[in-house]
């Protein structure tokens, strides 16, 4: 026979767990209307937000940026960024550098068609940010000497 012990702690997880799963369904606030990026030049003007952020946390650990390095701050709160603003010319430049790698993966890897989101995302493209800039602001053109260095000498 259970105890009664354990019949009034199975009840108590019970109306706990019922509870918790109401309140989580019901807490659901609407959410406020979402604003459609602006200004996009190269990624489709109808990107969804989950590619979009995937592709900018992707520019960010290719370059080591941060939002800010290719976002200008808004004018009316400057602790806020104006993702539509082109105020910031490394804004330009990241527009020209993916110009190039749809054109040098068009041209050397056979990449037809598909937008640059689709491509990018879905790992169609073989020259990619990182090829170059391996997590650097700016590509190397030589090998980092004391790196290699450091791990050959890790290794011995």
């Amino acid at each position: 026979m259970i105890s009664f012990r354990k019949k009034t702690i199975a009840a108590t997880l019970i109306v706990v767990g019922i509870i918790a799963f109401g309140s989580l369904s019901f807490s659901q606030a609407p959410q406020p209307h979402h604003e459609r990026p602006k200004n996009l030049k190269i990624l489709p003007k109808n990107i969804d937000d989950a590619t979009l952020i995937a592709i900018m946390h992707n520019f960010e650990h290719a370059l080591n940026y941060h939002c800010e390095d290719c976002h200008a701050p808004s004018a009316t709160n400057p602790k806020k960024l104006d993702f539509a603003s082109d105020a910031n010319p490394h804004k330009d430049i990241a527009r020209h550098m993916m110009k190039m790698m749809m054109k040098i993966n068009k041209k050397y890897f056979k990449v037809k068609g598909g937008n640059f989101a689709s491509n990018y995302v879905n790992a169609k493209y073989d020259v990619t940010c990182y090829t170059c800039h391996h997590g650097s602001k700016h590509p190397l053109t030589f090998p980092d000497m004391e790196k290699m260095e450091n791990a050959v000498m890790q290794k011995q």
